[in-house]
């Protein structure tokens, strides 16, 4: 029986089709190994910005060697990266034997058998509807703790950021069938799921392509008994009060929100296609923050037209609103969006210099808030073991997985998935630290 790996990269909505594929996989009379032992590595590939692609490019390279030395046999490159420069890659890339595009994982069985490429991703994204429920409604290998799943409520993007490649790849906006989630969820949870985070490219705009809604969606699964939801990804002039309200008064959705701003300046969010002002943005995170919810957010810095007084009024904005988590990324050039096209590209060194000071500000701003935690008793989710600092480890409900910091915590005895009771004494910039009461 050949061996197989898979290396997935980039977010977690790639992050559960690579679980649809290992299921593929693994039923299709595969076992799944780590890399040194695989006979096939199959790399799922992200193709945002020009460092994901590069992060991408640099993974198959390696791969690659492990075909010269002949522990592996086959190398298959999947996900957004063929699906949208495939062309390109099979000129470039003669030692994969195999290109399969974002919606094409159901022929990952071929592809591991034949090899070859799939022409057709070649051509165009998949708008079929029905292709999408399939895939979403086929079985799933989770790549994360037991307790704890990602839910993929919808594919695609209306939104049409100047900046954003998602809609040449990933297609138009569709969202999932209402039952087809809530089954799938109800199936996470009898198999021992404890969170559940919803994901998409933008969460808020669920149903409004099918007569369904976002708060319809969350009543239903608010009926799961045993599962705390998580809102990833909402796009900030979506979020409502009737939203907001939902988050703050339900006893099954974590306090937390990630809404990427992206900036602050009228100005820029106006070049960027963004349909708030500033000034809304700030008024929306005062209005999560007054009601107890945590916020997560993403900012650009570079962006065309952005000089140093767009650049000021940005940092001013996060010492004020004060988000406690977010992450900062400069602006990457791609070619296709209308923003490529604008006056006013920043240089290089400008970005790196501007994604240093914005990032430490940030990290201010998280460390402010750790610190106001100290003294507090949280309810924990114990995940793991930190054998380097010889503590246990666990989020607060406040934390996302790999994104926020964590928890760190001295303990008798604890279960895996448990959630306790942890008297924080002390904090870092990022990590709370602290022992079980």
């Amino acid at each position: 029986m050949k061996n197989v790996a898979v290396i997935s990269l980039g977010c977690d909505k790639n992050r559960i089709d690579t679980e649809h594929m290992l299921y593929r996989i693994s039923r299709g009379g595969y076992g799944i190994v780590d890399i040194a032992d695989a006979d096939v590595i199959i790399v799922n590939t992200c193709a945002f910005i020009e460092s994901a692609r590069q992060e991408s490019i640099d993974t198959i390279l390696q791969c690659a060697e492990l075909k010269k030395s002949g522990s592996c046999k086959k190398l298959i490159v999947t996900g957004c990266l063929p699906q949208k420069h495939m062309t390109e890659l099979v000129a470039a890339l003669p030692e994969a034997d195999a290109f399969l595009g974002a919606f094409d994982y159901e022929k990952i069985i071929d592809a591991i058998e034949r090899g070859g490429v799939d022409e057709t991703a070649a051509t165009a994204f998949d708008t079929e509807r029905e292709r999408f429920t399939a895939a979403e409604n086929a079985g799933r290998l989770l790549t994360t703790y037991p307790h704890v799943a990602y839910l993929k409520i919808a594919e695609g993007c209306n939104n049409k950021c100047t900046f954003c490649t998602i809609p040449s790849i990933r297609g138009a906006y569709r969202s999932r069938p209402k039952a087809d989630i809530v089954a799938e969820a109800a199936k996470l949870v009898n198999d021992g799921v404890k969170e559940l985070i919803l994901v998409a490219q933008d969460v808020t705009r669920y149903g409004t392509d099918i007569g369904e809604s976002l708060l319809s969606l969350l009543d239903a699964l608010e009926e799961l008994d045993g599962a705390t939801l998580r809102l990833l990804y909402c796009y900030p002039e979506q979020v409502t009060d009737a939203l907001i309200e939902k988050i703050a008064s339900s006893p099954k959705i974590a306090k937390y929100i990630d809404i990427p701003v992206q900036h602050y300046s009228d100005k820029i969010l106006k070049l960027m296609n963004r349909r708030a002002t500033g000034a809304q943005i700030e008024a929306l995170v005062n209005k999560l923050h007054a009601r107890g919810i945590t916020v997560r957010t993403t900012l650009m810095v570079g962006f065309p037209g952005e000089t140093e007084t767009e650049f000021g009024e940005l940092c001013e904005f996060v010492k004020r609103a004060k988000p406690e988590y977010a992450g900062v990324f400069a602006y990457s050039k791609e070619d296709g969006t209308p923003a490529a096209r604008l006056s006013g590209q920043v240089k290089t060194a400008d970005k790196r210099k501007r994604v240093k000071i914005l990032g430490g500000i940030c990290t201010a701003v998280t460390r402010e808030f750790n610190r106001g935690l100290c003294g507090q008793t949280l309810n924990v989710l114990y995940e793991d073991v930190d054998y380097d600092k010889n503590l246990f480890m666990g989020r607060a409900l406040f934390q996302a997985p790999d994104v926020d910091g964590r928890v760190y915590f001295k303990a008798d005895g604890v279960d895996v998935g448990n959630v306790y009771r942890v008297c924080i004494d002390r904090s870092d910039d990022y990590d709370l630290y602290g022992e079980v009461e």
